[in-house]
């Protein structure tokens, strides 16, 4: 069991018990308490916006050269690879994630500082094209104080991608992750505020305030000295937050749901597409905003891909994150793995055919943990509401397809547009359906394969505005 913090979170750079009410945080695994956390409460929030904003206004931070702001994220970069084993078990018992996954995230994490640190090194202020006998000049300056709000997802990768580029940008951070999970965010709190201390600045510039999204994420929102607001989660609070913020005119960047189609055209590679769908879907146990949960196959080859596929799904290992030989680990929490069965519920009363999976585990193993078998399910007309509503959980609906521009019509007749996965050798083919496909990112021939330079966003309902890639922090700044 990982060291499990006291009761304590971060307000205007001190570490005390939140005047909220407790929260319960559990190991998905078998249901145990690993501790209680009090949630801050709007009093602690406006505390934290006051403090943060004096902060951002202090010499010490706003006079700061980039070289020496950079210096500050290197090391907390540092740091967080020096604690990757413990903040992956920590993350881990909170989450119920593999611990390759939580490593994997931590490592994601200490890579956003550092490539951070290297952009704001090498930015740039601009001369701009002079129309006259003068010089115009564009240069950029902190927005002030920035409200992050996370999932439960992946925590410390989130939370990364919104503080790096928040600090960059001169700026400082109220981060509320999420009720479910604060655990891991508290420790990467904890990091950060270290490195504020021993390089002097003020530690008011970064505040971790769990608690419920209705209470701390809106007192967050609302609050007057926020200035800008990142968000991760779903789409209806996203909607809350866009007209929050138009009320403010303020700007907010919201990466939300999304039912991402993935495609395998009768010229895929079988190996390739099989690997690549399984982990499109059941890496995370589904709990993935760019899960591929949407399975288009042509027709030609329907039946034997997809008789394969659920072989192979059958034979996926579930068990708990800290056993090595898992495959698909626990759900974050009981009350989530109850959605997702009620999903495949709905969709078994919508005439849809269950393949595989489609219940809990059984034995004694997994009596006391949120595990759902990874499900693959077929027989089901677009308008669905499983082929149309995100699970975010380890269930598959599979689909056939005819030509290629039925596939689009069908794979664009979504509310979502985050990301696409297709299968095919012909390079050809792969950019022509890519570029007709609405979504943020295309895969072609893998998937989920991220890196922090490269920008992500999504269309439609997934979203509005975009996290990383070169210019990560100009989104964190204010142009003059």
């Amino acid at each position: 069991m990982p060291r499990i913090p006291a009761d304590e979170i971060l307000i205007a750079g001190h570490w005390r018990r939140g005047s909220g009410l407790p929260i319960r945080t559990t190991d998905p695994s078998d249901g145990s308490l690993l501790t209680t956390v009090h949630a801050a409460s709007p009093e602690d929030v406006d505390e934290a916006a006051r403090a943060a904003a004096e902060a951002a206004a202090a010499p010490g931070w706003r006079d700061l050269p980039p070289h020496r702001r950079a210096r500050v994220l290197y090391r907390i970069g540092d740091l967080i690879e020096e604690q990757a084993d413990a903040l992956s078990a920590l993350q881990t018992a909170d989450t119920g994630k593999t611990l390759g996954e939580t490593r994997a995230l931590a490592l994601s994490a200490a890579g956003t500082f550092r490539y951070t640190a290297a952009a704001l090194e090498t930015a740039e202020d601009a001369l701009t094209p002079s129309r006259g006998p003068y010089v115009t000049m564009s240069t950029y300056e902190p927005i002030g104080v920035v409200g992050a709000i996370n999932p439960w997802n992946s925590p410390i990768a989130s939370d990364a991608q919104k503080i790096a580029p928040a600090l960059a940008g001169g700026n400082a951070v109220l981060l509320k992750p999420a009720e479910w999970t604060p655990l891991v965010s508290l420790a990467l709190g904890r990091l950060v505020h270290r490195v504020l201390g021993e390089e002097r600045l003020p530690t008011a510039l970064l505040s971790v305030l769990p608690g419920k999204g209705r209470v701390v994420g809106d007192a967050i929102v609302r609050h007057p000295l926020v200035g800008r607001i990142g968000f991760t989660g779903g789409t209806t609070t996203g909607r809350a937050i866009a007209r929050a913020a138009a009320d403010k005119l303020v700007p907010a960047s919201l990466e939300l749901g999304g039912k991402s189609p993935t495609i395998v055209r009768e010229d895929a590679d079988t190996e390739q597409a099989l690997a690549g769908v399984m982990y499109g879907i059941f890496s995370s146990s589904g709990q993935s905003c760019v899960a591929g949960s949407r399975l288009f196959v042509h027709a030609s080859r329907y039946d034997s891909f997809v008789g394969e596929l659920v072989e192979r799904v059958r034979k996926l290992r579930v068990g708990p994150g800290t056993s090595p030989d898992t495959q698909v680990a626990p759900l974050v929490h009981h009350a989530h793995r109850d959605a997702v069965a009620a999903a495949v519920d709905l969709a078994r009363a919508e005439g849809g055919r269950v393949l595989c999976g489609g219940a809990a585990p059984e034995g004694e193993r997994y009596a006391d943990g949120a595990y759902y078998l990874p499900t693959v399910i077929d027989s089901l007309p677009d308008s669905a509401r499983v082929c149309r509503e995100e699970i975010f959980g380890p269930v598959l609906v599979a689909l056939s397809y005819d030509d290629e521009d039925e596939l689009v019509a069908r794979a664009n007749d979504s509310v979502y547009g985050l990301a696409c996965g297709i299968w095919t050798r012909d390079a050809r083919a792969a950019w022509r359906l890519g570029r007709r496909i609405e979504a943020g990112t295309v895969w072609i021939n893998t998937y989920k394969q991220f890196s922090i330079s490269t920008p992500f966003g999504g269309m439609k309902d997934s979203g509005l505005g975009i996290e990383k890639g070169r210019d990560l922090i100009r989104a964190y700044q204010r142009q003059k």
